[in-house]
């Protein structure tokens, strides 16, 4: 690691620390939600709700790529920064080696799975007759083409941004998202491509962002421990069992998603198909709330796992209050935005009067949400830049799916379309108020020095 990755970690003021690893990060996810939010846009601009429906169909499967995204990357980024922390490139390096050769391997898999699967897996998620053909058509560009770039994009990013390079690795993910944002007119209007256009440019844009991250690795050899060969490929030292055990709380939260999507399209089918294109508009805008907070936890994992492994824990300290301030800030503004602007934005998104009149009652119901969100995926991030493994997979379970739906039967059962989306909020409020519960004894802990030594032990071996 340079010699400025260094001071950023050690000395740097807290607050420019921690503003200089998750600006850049925001930012990226920001652009990405705003290149996911156009897909739906453009494909909305056809005019046609079973297209938008069916994108918004395809979503928990895709999820499931970003799932495993995060598996290798949220994990390898916390045992790299870690292993740095204690001085330890050699490890570091074979994690690296070890989440992007892995990584590759199963997504691979996991689209050819997908694709062989779609005509038994697609019914089962709401696709009708009028929704089964775009669905199809969507599939085979984002998964079954484009499965490895869509994970290596993510993971490589994380890797990256686990040595404080969180300029470079947001660089990436923009350039793939401004790529993206670019291609979708002329693919999906220009070509008449219409969905299969849009699915096409999300691969394509992928792909590039791969091709950057390859590069830059390659350039900076000698000047960073990750690394490309095949050859430093290893499984020893409990590497892969820190990655997993890591990582696999964002999968789960991931799968969890997927399922609850799927929860969600289904009961919304037995109403119309323009309340699953509504809600599928509500839930992309409401992106913009959860790219934030994604990028606030996920962009300082670095500077807390980091101190955590050096025992600076005032540091550590400091850096989780002013992300925690600064996200719960900034998810408020934008609670209101969305909430008191929910019908021009989603108007802007498609002609179709049912379509709209669903999509503003929804999104004014789900964006309540954004405060909660950024408080339990904060929890959620200390926890893993830790190295804990208990709390961040029960939180996990809690912020998607073991809240979430149970309750959409409920209030579908008693309020009908809108009472499946209000299972959202209360779900996220349940959730939050879980991973307060589950912090609060943690930061009692780094309150008392005497005390700090055993917590770190204690959090080595979660």
């Amino acid at each position: 690691m340079d010699d400025e990755e260094t001071v950023l970690f050690e000395k740097t003021p807290v607050t420019k620390a921690v503003v200089s690893l998750v600006v850049p990060t925001v930012i990226s996810q920001l652009i990405t939600v705003l290149y996911n939010t156009a897909d739906t846009f453009f494909i909305g601009q056809i005019g046609d709700p079973n297209q938008v429906a069916a994108a918004n169909l395809c979503m928990p499967v895709f999820f499931l790529l970003t799932g495993t995204a995060n598996l290798f990357g949220i994990g390898g980024s916390s045992l790299i920064s870690r292993s740095l922390g204690k001085g330890d490139r050699e490890r570091a390096t074979r994690a690296s080696v070890f989440c992007i050769w892995t990584s590759t391997a199963v997504s691979l898999l996991y689209g050819i799975i997908v694709y062989v699967l779609c005509p038994i897996a697609l019914p089962a998620f709401g696709a009708n007759a009028d929704t089964y053909g775009f669905c199809r058509q969507y599939i085979f560009w984002t998964v079954a083409v484009g499965s490895v770039p869509t994970v290596l994009n993510v993971g490589l990013a994380h890797l990256v941004r686990s040595e404080g390079h969180s300029k470079q690795a947001s660089f990436g993910m923009i350039l793939g998202a401004v790529l993206n944002i670019i291609l979708d007119p002329i693919f999906i209007m220009a070509l008449r491509m219409q969905i299969a256009g849009a699915a096409l440019a999300t691969m394509l844009s992928n792909l590039v962002a791969t091709v950057y991250f390859v590069i830059l690795i390659l350039k900076k050899r000698g000047h960073t421990v990750l690394a490309l060969s095949p050859r430093l490929f290893s499984t020893r030292d409990h590497v892969p069992s820190e990655v997993f055990l890591v990582g696999l709380p964002s999968t789960f939260m991931s799968l969890m998603g997927t399922l609850s999507n799927i929860t969600l399209n289904r009961l919304m089918s037995s109403y119309c198909n323009e309340a699953i294109a509504g809600v599928g508009i509500a839930k992309k805008i409401d992106m913009l709330s959860y790219g934030i907070a994604t990028g606030m936890s996920q962009g300082v994992i670095p500077l807390i796992g980091y101190n955590y492994s050096s025992k600076n824990y005032e540091r550590m300290k400091k850096a989780i209050l002013t992300t925690f301030a600064l996200s719960l800030s900034i998810a408020l503004v934008c609670t209101v935005l969305l909430f008191t602007c929910a019908y021009p934005i989603v108007r802007a998104f498609i002609d179709d009067a049912l379509t709209v009149e669903y999509g503003q009652i929804f999104q004014r119901i789900i964006c309540i949400t954004g405060p909660c969100i950024s408080v339990t995926l904060m929890v959620i991030t200390i926890f893993q830049a830790m190295g804990k493994r208990l709390q961040p997979l029960v939180l996990s379970l809690f912020r998607k799916g073991g809240l979430d739906i149970p309750f959409m039967f409920v209030m579908n059962a008693y309020s009908g379309v809108n009472g499946i989306v209000w299972a959202t909020p209360i779900a996220d409020f349940g959730a939050m108020v879980i991973s307060i519960l589950f912090f609060i004894p943690v930061w009692k802990t780094l309150l008392e020095p005497r005390k700090q030594t055993s917590a770190c032990a204690d959090g080595m071996s979660q």
